[in-house]
């Protein structure tokens, strides 16, 4: 158990939902999914009490999206203190720095009110730092009163994200309050960059942000129809027509690809005759755990990078962490140093002018996402040999083979699919930034997967309510 005893005094002090005591039918599960949903999109509206408007550049606005992050409002730090804690205790469970015995309740518990605690420390954490950092201005101006009360609200608000995840986690809903929330942002963003009607003045007079709006905008005012329509689908600065249908592609593509996998067929040891069970390895056989993982380093490096850039900028060193300007459009991009080369390029003509960090970029996604998925089967209970063990439990081997050839066999095609699978993860995030998709490759690949996950999730209730035996290989994070 190790440190987890000394968490026994919190137990008392935490709040948790208490699980539900007999199995909750699939409609209530709806309910519950869509008002935890409605929580957390009045939350993302409500601003933040004591804050002051400021027309600095959002340091954040590249990875906002995937964290389901709202500048100014309750949901300012989003998932991101819940998606740390749970690397950080997964991680530490997974190289046995800490033990935890999964099949005792008392230790169950006690890892989950360990996360908690980590998650809201880091909570509070991010909060101070957000304030005293100048986030909201220069904290001497604000006042420590309401540097003191922006704290708290920060930190409710964290609180409430880790309840609703604990309400749908628990069994009272569907999936978990994390990736419910990751899409509902992501496709919050797609939706809105395509049907926006604000209008925004980028010098060459008012233009709606929308895609199609503006394309019907340009159609209907313009006598030229040809040049509204290469405007339509080529303006620069903001969404246009090609992004629309670049996402469209990426979409697609990610859920033909989610299909592909290996049926292992699968017997009873002592039941005679035949069986149709099979144990089904996917290529992506960690789900969108690489990209997750990738996007957390990433994000850390980024505000971490941007914290010392602001203090100390003309430090050698600081700056080959990452050096940081506001661009044209007012956001806040590394020009140089270490965040520069592990992010996207912005453009094709980048792509050609700085051959070196597309190819830096592009091996970097590729390898980490490789490496992540690698390690992550191994940390996360999805390894051959847990694998194995899952099967003896229920008493089942592969079809044709005994039970001692089990984990061998499933060697040959687990970190083959866990490696494949992270590296083709990398490599659709990439076709989608270079595609020009409308938020960023990652969000839509985490868009996708999530939803294809709910699927799974709707097809297994489904088969539970019919009595029939399905295998969860699905390693999500949460």
């Amino acid at each position: 158990m190790g440190f987890l005893k000394y968490l026994e005094p919190f137990l008392r002090i935490i709040p948790e939902v208490e699980p539900p005591d007999k199995r909750v039918p699939f409609k209530v599960k709806l309910a519950w999914t869509a008002i935890t949903l409605v929580v957390f999109l009045v939350c993302c509206q409500i601003p933040l009490y004591g804050i002051r408007p400021s027309d600095h550049a959002d340091p954040l606005y590249w990875i906002r999206v995937v964290l389901a992050s709202n500048r100014g409002t309750l949901m300012e730090l989003g998932i991101s203190p819940i998606v740390t804690s749970g690397l950080i205790l997964q991680l530490m469970a997974g190289t046995k720095q800490i033990a935890v015995n999964v099949e005792d309740p008392h230790e169950r518990q006690l890892y989950a009110c360990a996360q908690k605690l980590l998650g809201l420390f880091i909570t509070f954490a991010e909060a101070v730092l957000y304030v005293f950092s100048g986030m909201y201005g220069d904290w001497r101006t604000l006042g420590l009163g309401n540097c003191i009360l922006i704290i708290i609200q920060l930190f409710m608000a964290g609180l409430i994200v880790l309840l609703l995840d604990e309400v749908l986690q628990k069994g009272y809903g569907m999936g978990s309050g994390i990736s419910l929330f990751i899409a509902t942002n992501i496709c919050e963003n797609i939706v809105w960059r395509a049907f926006s009607p604000t209008t925004i003045n980028l010098g060459g007079g008012p233009e709606f942000e929308g895609a199609i709006i503006a394309f019907f905008y340009l159609l209907i005012t313009r006598n030229n129809k040809f040049s509204a329509l290469r405007e339509a689908f080529y303006r620069k600065n903001l969404p246009n027509l090609t992004n629309l249908m670049a996402t469209i592609i990426v979409f697609l593509v990610v859920i033909y690809v989610q299909g592909f996998r290996v049926d292992l067929p699968l017997k009873h040891v002592k039941a005679r005759g035949q069986s149709n069970q099979t144990y089904p390895i996917k290529l992506f056989y960690t789900s969108n755990i690489p990209v997750i993982l990738q996007t957390a380093l990433v994000s850390n490096l980024y505000f971490f990078s941007q914290l010392l850039h602001r203090r100390y900028s003309k430090n050698f060193f600081v700056r080959l962490f990452g050096d940081w300007r506001t661009n044209a459009h007012g956001q806040y991009v590394p020009v140089g140093g270490l965040a520069y080369f592990v992010s996207p390029p912005r453009s094709m003509q980048e792509v050609v002018t700085d051959p070196v960090h597309s190819i830096f970029y592009v091996l970097f996604i590729l390898i980490s996402c490789a490496l992540f998925s690698v390690i992550w089967i191994e940390i996360s209970g999805g390894s051959p040999r847990d694998v194995a063990r899952q099967l003896e439990k229920q008493g089942l081997v592969i079809k044709g083979y005994r039970e001692q050839s089990v984990v061998k066999i499933l060697y040959r095609y687990i970190p083959t699919a866990a490696a494949l699978g992270g590296m083709c993860i990398g490599a659709l995030s990439i076709f989608a930034d270079f595609m020009g998709a409308i938020g960023s490759g990652t969000g839509i690949l985490l868009a996708v997967s999530i939803i294809f996950q709910y699927f799974e999730t709707y097809s297994r209730e489904q088969k539970t309510d019919a009595g029939t035996l399905s295998f969860d290989t699905d390693l999500g994070l949460f």
